[in-house]
């Protein structure tokens, strides 16, 4: 498997996959959203679960476990008061309440290594339970 990029701080690799996905996303619109965990032991960032375009930002906070740690990058259409189409990408740091105390530490501190290999995000969000990052503040965040 080819590792893309080195994450410093954490010693995390962020595979090849999760680049390619986030560029499929950005340019090609083929996924709604994107969500990545670390595998502890292979010290690897991978893809947990991609949504396709038909998906909406439900099927994204239904995805995101209640116990465990993840990110996830959302690609946000809307029309803006002029009438014009526009996309915002959000990158989010899942951290749950439920979630290992060793977890939240690992995806914390990897947190910047994976933004910095995502080119393209515009707004971030941490959450640690549903109602901080509901679709009203990412519609919010997004004007």
């Amino acid at each position: 498997m080819a590792m893309a990029f080195k994450m410093a701080t954490t010693g995390m690799w962020v595979t090849d996959e999760c680049k390619n996905s986030f560029m499929e996303m950005k340019w090609k619109k083929v996924h709604r959203y994107i969500v990545f965990k670390i595998d502890e032991k292979s010290r690897l960032v991978t893809v947990d679960k991609v949504g396709g375009a038909g998906e909406g930002y439900d099927d994204l906070a239904k995805s995101l476990p209640s116990d465990d740690c993840r990110y996830a990058v959302f690609d946000f259409d809307f029309v803006t008061v002029d009438n014009c189409r526009k996309s915002k990408i959000f990158f989010i740091a899942w951290a749950p309440t439920a979630s290992r105390i060793r977890a939240k530490i690992l995806y914390a501190t990897s947190k910047d290594g994976l933004r910095r290999a995502l080119d393209g995000i515009h707004y971030e969000l941490q959450a640690t339970d549903p109602t901080e990052m509901g679709f009203d503040v990412i519609r919010d965040r997004a004007k």
